[in-house]
């Protein structure tokens, strides 16, 4: 498949202080792509950099195998065809939802705008709001118009820029499975940066870890979550704890909660120290289970209970249990742990 954005070795530099570290991915044709990390790891920088709002210091940028940015070389914004949809929308009150979204069609005649402003207003439902104001809209209803006027020129790229911040999470993880679909109906190829994972896991195709200006892991939400590539992405995506382990027998795992086995890279030898990940839903509650662990703590949500469980040398893992086992601290409970996917990685 054909790559619509390529980034490559890209760093960028705010007088002398480095915000993105060589940074090299790949984007293709119709795909959705999220940059995800915590605050202040330069995923927006990034991606006003695609955008043609920042320069880069070294690397370069590509849309559609055309050369957009390098040092001392920059294509302005305003001729990459790049969509942008911004935090707070930035919709123009004075306009009607249909002006809004026929705003970036100047090029079409005036039958092609009614056309394409009206088939964009059924894609999101909206069609019986053509004539109203924003300020009449909630903010769910401004995101989809804000969304769709980014869609109209059909842009080589559509850039989102924490779009769902504003918006409250209950509704967040709807519109980001909406937003998928639509983008995927429009043909669209998209990158979006959050510092929410359940929104990055429902909008992206593929997913860059970023964090202090380097880019982690660049892969499916599923291989980020099951196969973290390193400790920062291993402890930045869900609710993990890494224990010690020394691998032993050829390829099992001597831990304070058993011998656990998996798939074990090669280069790990017998006797290696190293670290696995546990997360919640890898330790099951079983009142049968003969290893029991002291409940520390707990958290009620609603459906279920994050118990935090205390091991022999004093370190915690979660587990997570339907709340009708409603158990108090200090009590002991048993459980059982199912690694269907080891993730082992060097000790610290």
């Amino acid at each position: 498949m054909k790559n619509q954005l390529e980034v490559s070795n890209v760093t960028i530099k705010y007088d002398e202080i480095t915000v993105v570290s060589e940074i090299s991915f790949v984007l293709e044709t119709g795909s959705i792509g999220c940059l995800l990390g915590p605050s202040g790891c330069g995923k927006t920088s990034l991606l006003r950099a695609i955008a043609g709002y920042e320069s880069v210091s070294s690397g370069d940028i590509k849309l559609q195998n055309r050369l957009v940015s390098q040092p001392d070389f920059q294509v302005p914004p305003e001729q990459r065809h790049v969509g942008m949809v911004f935090q707070d929308f930035s919709l123009f009150p004075h306009l009607s939802v249909a002006k809004n979204v026929a705003f970036g069609l100047k090029n079409l005649t005036s039958q092609q705008r009614k056309k394409r402003v009206s088939e964009l207003l059924a894609l999101v439902g909206l069609s019986d709001l053509a004539d109203v104001y924003p300020h009449q809209l909630s903010g769910g209803q401004q995101q989809r118009i804000a969304l769709i006027r980014a869609m109209a020129p059909r842009p080589d790229i559509l850039l989102m820029d924490e779009p769902f911040s504003s918006i409250d999470s209950d509704l967040r993880e709807q519109l980001s499975t909406e937003v998928r679909q639509l983008l995927k109906a429009d043909g669209i190829t998209a990158i979006l940066v959050t510092h929410d994972q359940m929104e990055a896991f429902a909008m992206a195709d593929k997913i860059g870890i970023l964090g202090q200006g380097q880019l982690h892991q660049w892969n499916t939400g599923y291989q980020i979550y099951h196969k973290p590539v390193d400790h920062f992405v291993a402890n930045f995506i869900g609710r993990g704890v890494m224990i010690k382990g020394r691998v032993v027998d050829k390829g099992n795992v001597l831990t304070e909660v058993g011998i656990l086995n998996g798939d074990i890279p090669e280069f790990y030898k017998d006797g290696d120290n190293v670290e696995v990940l546990i997360r919640p839903d890898d330790v099951i509650h079983n009142d049968a289970s003969e290893f029991t662990l002291e409940i520390k703590s707990k958290s009620f949500r609603g459906a279920d209970f994050l118990y935090s469980l205390g091991l022999p040398s004093g370190q915690k893992i979660l587990c997570m249990v339907q709340s009708h086992h409603n158990h108090c601290i200090g009590e002991y409970i048993g459980v059982e742990l199912e690694l269907d996917d080891l993730v082992i990685l060097p000790e610290k």
